[in-house]
């Protein structure tokens, strides 16, 4: 029963509403609410019944399609890469790469619109962004020959070299599918068989595997690329963004401390310092090799485990965001990322993960948002796009022509010598067989004497940590990936682990690099 007492309040807050409401009124011009198909709705709060007591209406057109929208409101997640966050702005070039490539997007003094995603590799959509994990880079240059897509991530290298391992590394990192737990002993049962991955695993269990802020930290194409001139000549180079915000990680104490506060830091200090004014730059630099220096390294400098050591860097560019997105879903979570997206001047190399990459990745798009997803806003390229695919779901092209077929006298499609593939000599025969020049260990033991005290200490522990779980003959067989690294690295992390250091050490002897 309501009572005057109960009544006041409630009367109060009732004609704050209204004078609210009143005062919006003044200054926003109400728009009629609509259905999908732009019909004005009349009752947006009540559904048709059958009489006071009757049951609901199948007639109730606006009922049932917003009933209908709700429950096809998400798309497949991303595989990998599920969680994450974007902002637009623009790269300019600084310095003329016409030496190296044709491709105008490296012209002098171009400026090109980009949309960059950030995001974390393994955890699902909605996981903190405090968990270890590596992190993506990927931006997207809308350049005057269509688009470019740099895929990449805030490591320099991966985890392994030949994309036929992708699937099972994947599975490795996620959840048991028993308990959908996360569970390190199974990531280790897979990588206990990949040596090759000693040295991304290195960088993962440091800090830089917990990262401040994706201002505050690098990107990285990891493969190398081709960049071809206009005199049909080949480089190989590596592309490696560089924060000018400086890099900032969260030791294992601030870990916990931000995870206490905020789940979404990373997104919520991007968009907070973009909205400020306070937009993130980064150059650009490229590493370059002509063809016969990759003979030259006791490594194959194709190989994505590996950076290029003492290889000088040359800044190309600056790219600045300046802009987040007006809806989320729309640009960040629809836009479409993959290495297949190049332009005349830029091939992909024959570094084996990456040719499964440029397959894989648009793959994946197309699955997730349909075989037109590059109709889409973010994905459409500035430059108009002529060829005969047609039709497909969701298809708001406007084709008009018959010719959907090429060639033709009807309507002639040109196909430009400039765009043609570069040419490559190849000799021997098909084969399934491991690269000749592994070399696991050297640059993970670089790796971990290139770090301070502390930053040593908090890897050994990281890592240490999530290796004690594993079954003991995959944490022997890790630790003595580690110790062949390096001798304190590995002795450091068989203590945390608690593993058998003379066990490790025979192990070590038995591994060649």
């Amino acid at each position: 029963m309501n009572t005057p007492m109960s009544r006041g309040p409630v009367s109060a807050r009732y004609a704050l509403a209204l004078v609210t409401a009143s005062l919006l009124s003044l200054s926003v011009q109400a728009a009629n609410l609509t259905r999908d198909n732009g019909a004005a709705v009349g009752d947006n709060q009540n559904s048709q019944t059958a009489g006071a007591n009757g049951p609901v209406l199948l007639q109730d057109v606006q009922l049932i399609q917003k009933l209908q929208r709700f429950d096809r409101e998400r798309i497949p997640e991303r595989v990998v890469h599920a969680r994450g966050t974007g902002a637009h702005g623009t790269f300019t070039v600084t310095d003329n790469l016409s030496d190296l490539t044709k491709a105008k997007v490296f012209a002098a003094g171009e400026a090109t619109p980009v949309f960059v995603r950030f995001s974390a590799v393994v955890h699902g959509n909605h996981s903190p962004e405090t968990l270890r994990d590596p992190r993506g880079f990927a931006t997207k240059f809308y350049t005057a020959e269509g688009n470019w897509d740099l895929v990449g991530n805030n490591f320099p290298t991966f985890f392994i070299r030949d994309a036929i391992k992708f699937p099972d590394m994947v599975h490795a990192f996620k959840p048991d599918p028993r308990t959908n737990l996360d569970d390190d002993s199974r990531r280790f049962d897979f990588f206990s068989h990949v040596p090759e991955s000693t040295r991304t695993l290195t960088e993962l269990y440091s800090d830089s595997g917990t990262p401040a802020s994706y201002r505050e930290m690098d990107g990285n194409g990891v493969h190398a690329y081709k960049l071809i001139n206009a005199k049909g000549e080949v480089h190989y180079v590596k592309f490696h963004w560089k924060s000018l915000q400086g890099i900032k990680n969260l030791d294992p104490k601030q870990v916990t401390e931000v995870q206490g506060r905020d789940y979404s830091h990373m997104t919520n200090d991007l968009v907070t310092h973009i909205n400020k004014g306070d937009f993130p730059k980064w150059d650009l630099y490229v590493q370059v090799l002509k063809p016969e220096d990759l003979a030259a390294f006791d490594f194959d400098p194709l190989d994505a485990t590996k950076i290029w050591p003492n290889v000088p860097e040359r800044k190309v560019g600056q790219m600045v965001l300046n802009r987040n997105p007006a809806n989320v879903f729309q640009e960040t979570e629809q836009v479409a990322m993959a290495p297949a997206n190049l332009v005349p001047g830029i091939e992909p190399s024959e570094d084996r993960l990456l040719q499964g990459r440029v397959f894989s990745y648009a793959d994946t798009q197309m699955y997730r948002l349909g075989a037109n997803a590059l109709q889409l806003p973010i994905n459409a390229p500035r430059v108009t796009v002529n060829n005969g695919n047609q039709d497909g779901a969701m298809n708001f092209g406007k084709t008009t022509t018959g010719v959907n077929y090429q060639p033709s006298r009807l309507l002639p499609r040109e196909e430009p010598q400039t765009a043609r593939y570069s040419q490559s000599a190849l000799s021997g025969s098909t084969q399934q067989a491991k690269i000749q020049r592994e070399q696991n260990f050297k640059q993970a033991g670089d790796l971990y004497r290139s770090y301070t005290k502390k930053e040593r200490q908090d890897l050994i522990e990281n890592f240490g940590g999530s290796l004690a779980t594993t079954d003991d003959e995959s944490k022997h067989i890790i630790l003595s990936f580690l110790y062949k690294a390096d001798p304190e690295y590995g002795t450091g992390v068989t203590k945390v682990a608690k593993g058998d250091l003379a066990r490790v050490k025979a192990l070590a002897e038995k591994l060649t690099d």
